[in-house]
């Protein structure tokens, strides 16, 4: 069952499960798979999938490569990371190195191969800031791609070209980072505040990691097997994007500038004020929101990922209603849809 490869724990079966070691096996077997006709899903974590719960009538590859090389290149170095690298895990390591970049993105559950595809970010930065380039197992040709740069990726806010295609496949990763034992620069307000300093303040990699795994623990985001509301895909909806004339006037609702004439709306801001509450309970109290976090869709137990679809639309439906703007989902639905 492939519940048992998600953070979720929900999801049905698929016809066929491979375990690729590195990125040679990854290939391999997309390769074998795309030969044979067969529908492939990769899985890492599994911290951004909702699986059906009729599963997945093809090959789930598991990115299973482990492995991380730093090398010096003039006043940063140069981090190339395996795909099946655990994401925490490495930041924990680039912490310990001295390294300065990645400090803010601690804590988020999954592995490093998908963070490019997503763009992830978390407390102000984004992976596209530190990203230099990628290895590609191109399912078009057959082939791989060394070295693809960032630039080529079409990072932006959550997504890039990788997202929503099966064109390609990412097998390695390459960060950038600061070697002068300074953090990235600090944009959240949130964080700052906690660290006691003032934004765009650099300061101790550490101090800024310990924060930000302090701050997601208390919203219920760094994973625990007897937390329930750790039971989730991380934030359910993005942060949505809109013309700033096309923007609801909501009292206190937080909002960035997102270019000209746009305003990026927090989406758990337009969640509370359209009636949603944190522990909002879905179909038999199976699922809810966070209990911490309304942005967080949560399994509690014995329920189906078409408990969690259920509310979810519930929560996208009541936004609309209420505000004429519509959430879009975040982690990737698989053989479902909202």
């Amino acid at each position: 069952m492939l519940s048992a490869h998600t953070t979720l724990r929900l999801g049905g079966p698929a016809a066929r499960v491979v375990r690729a070691e590195g990125a040679a096996e990854v290939a391999d077997a997309v390769g074998a798979a795309d030969r044979a006709g067969e529908p492939v899903l990769l899985v890492g974590g599994g911290s951004n999938l909702v699986v059906a719960d009729a599963g997945f009538e093809g090959t789930a590859v598991l990115l299973a490569g482990r492995g991380t090389a730093f090398a010096r290149d003039g006043d940063r170095v140069l981090v190339t990371v395996e795909a099946g690298e655990d994401w925490d895990e490495l930041v924990a390591a680039t912490v310990a190195e001295g390294l300065g970049g990645l400090e803010c993105l601690s804590g988020i559950p999954g592995r490093t191969g998908a963070t490019p595809v997503q763009n992830v970010g978390a407390y102000g930065v984004e992976v596209a800031d530190l990203l230099v380039d990628v290895d590609l197992y191109d399912r078009r040709t057959g082939s791989v791609r060394e070295h693809v740069p960032a630039a080529e990726l079409g990072l932006a806010y959550r997504t890039s070209v990788l997202k929503g295609t099966d064109d390609a496949v990412v097998l390695r990763v390459r960060f950038a980072l600061r070697a002068d034992g300074r953090s990235a620069p600090i944009r959240y307000g949130e964080l700052a505040r906690t660290l006691g300093v003032e934004p765009e303040t650099r300061t101790d990699p550490v101090a800024v990691r310990e924060a930000v795994l302090g701050l997601r623990r208390g919203k219920g985001m760094v994973l625990d097997a007897a937390d329930h509301d750790t039971w989730s895909a991380g934030s359910f909806f993005t942060n949505p994007v809109l013309p700033t004339a096309d923007a609801p006037q909501v009292d206190g609702l937080a909002a960035w500038p997102a270019g000209e004439g746009r305003v990026k709306l927090s989406a758990a801001g337009l969640i509370q004020n359209a009636g949603f509450g944190r522990g909002h309970a879905g179909p038999g109290g199976r699922v809810s929101l966070s209990s911490r976090h309304v942005l967080a869709l949560t399994h509690r137990g014995g329920g189906s990922t078409e408990d969690l679809l259920a509310l979810a639309r519930e929560v996208r439906d009541g936004v609309a209603d209420r505000f004429g703007v519509t959430l879009h989902p975040e982690p990737v639905l698989v053989n479902c849809t909202l």
